[in-house]
């Protein structure tokens, strides 16, 4: 069946193929780093998939070299600063309501691929990195190549995970491992520890993520939507509802702590690049790695 692709999106694409919906983050020039309108842009993707009668199983992927490099900081936060400042200073009042309105709340939007009665297959390649793996571990099963970089440098300073998903899925004794660290793990090491399904050479993840979506796309819908539920309805007994409340409030917080509010000012005089480099290089990964 010939590939449709809807042009309305200015930060994602959308695409059916069969059964198979796939949605692209294609801010390729900047890694796909998320800015105000991703999140409310892959919501509406998710819905559009969810209407559709002829989709049975989403993918999502990045276009160009990464998957997700987290948010964009870029131009001092400008593009959130509406939702999150008044008078020119942060508002933590603000910032609450903001970080977790389903109206507005990035978390809410990522957790349509939760919601999303019709199953997600991430297919990660590259960085995936802060916000980026907010976005991921929402979806219910994660393909990714083998050198891709899965983790969560703003544990270290400035940040604090969203979407609360890595103890859900790896255990107490991993999660704590990489937020401890804020270390990243290549695909296999992701594999081993269950923080993803499987890892693939980067030239074979396309026909792994596609494989498996096809295989999904053989039950039927209604069987497909039962099961995911089954699933979804275990965690969310487990109180997920909560750990993201509190992941979301965490952030905020992370970003005003005086060392966050020094690292804020390190990256508006020097760059982000460069701040980025400073933190990450008592550890020589992330930006500070040697090429």
């Amino acid at each position: 069946m010939a590939r449709r692709r809807s042009a309305a999106y200015k930060t994602i694409l959308y695409e059916r193929d069969g059964a198979i919906a796939t949605i692209t983050l294609n801010r390729p020039e900047r890694l796909n780093t998320i800015v105000p309108p991703m999140p409310d842009e892959l919501e509406a993707a998710v819905s559009a998939a969810n209407g559709d009668a002829q989709v049975r199983v989403i993918v999502l992927r990045g276009a160009g070299r990464a998957f997700c490099a987290g948010f964009d900081f870029s131009d001092d936060f400008a593009g959130y600063k509406e939702l999150l400042y008044s008078d020119g200073r942060w508002d933590p009042g603000k910032d609450f309501i903001a970080v977790t309105s389903a109206f507005s709340g990035p978390v809410p939007k990522f957790m349509s691929l939760w919601r999303s009665p019709k199953p997600v297959i991430a297919q990660v390649h590259g960085w995936c990195v802060g916000g980026g793996t907010d976005l991921a571990l929402c979806s219910d099963l994660i393909v990714a190549a083998t050198d891709a970089q899965l983790g969560y440098p703003p544990a270290r300073v400035w940040g604090s995970p969203t979407s609360a998903l890595w103890a859900y899925r790896v255990g107490m004794e991993h999660a704590k491992r990489l937020l401890l660290t804020g270390d990243a793990v290549d695909g296999d090491t992701a594999e081993r520890i269950g923080l993803i399904y499987r890892a693939v050479p980067a030239g074979a993840l396309a026909g792994e993520a596609g494989a498996l979506a096809e295989r999904m796309a053989l039950l039927p819908t209604n069987q497909l939507v039962m099961m995911k539920l089954l699933v979804n309805q275990a965690y969310e007994n487990m109180g997920l509802r909560t750990s993201q409340l509190i992941g979301t409030v965490f952030d905020g917080i992370a970003r005003h702590t005086p060392e966050g509010e020094a690292w804020r000012e390190r990256a508006l005089a020097d760059g982000v690049k460069s701040a980025l480099a400073e933190r990450d290089g008592p550890f020589g990964d992330y930006g500070a790695r040697k090429r």
